[in-house]
């Protein structure tokens, strides 16, 4: 298992770094249409997702606004800070897409370059699969994500 090195500007580069050290959108919605947290024991990181939806009627049009807060490592923080960034604008469908997208190049999996292109920014933490077990931190943000939308189609099911 390889260590860290001191100076993480060495390994993360300057995209986490940037959003580590000037996180995006981390003020607090105070009208969220779904909220998710999760936290990891093992290490104390902790991720709080906040969605804002646009509907249409009673149809979800898109994400209009994200907070993402994070706790802990540099590499969490970034991971959040990079969420929040992508999916203002998105539609529910292309969050879950892209979030199984990070989830992909997290595990190594080979993406075809119109993924990557999708990805945009999302592609500096590729370096993170170096370090495997921050792999975990870099997820945990997706994770909240991906929980607060199940929890959403759940209750568009039952209301529907």
């Amino acid at each position: 298992m390889s260590s860290l090195p001191d100076n993480p500007d060495a390994l993360y580069g300057d995209v986490i770094m940037d959003h580590y050290r000037n996180p995006r959108r981390r003020a607090r919605l105070p009208s969220a249409d779904v909220e998710a947290e999760e936290f990891n024991p093992f290490c104390g990181d902790r991720a709080t997702l906040q969605l804002r939806l646009g509907r249409s009627g009673d149809a979800v049009c898109a994400i209009e606004d994200v907070s993402a807060l994070a706790e802990g490592c540099s590499i969490i923080q970034a991971s959040a800070s990079l969420l929040a960034d992508n999916l203002r604008g998105r539609t529910v469908d292309q969050a879950a897409d892209l979030s199984q997208l990070f989830r992909d190049l997290m595990q190594g999996k080979p993406l075809p370059p119109v993924a990557i292109a999708e990805l945009g920014e999302l592609e500096a933490l590729e370096v993170v699969r170096q370090y495997p077990v921050r792999i975990k931190c870099a997820l945990l943000p997706w994770v909240a994500l991906e929980e607060g939308l199940r929890r959403l189609s759940q209750r568009e099911a039952s209301q529907g």
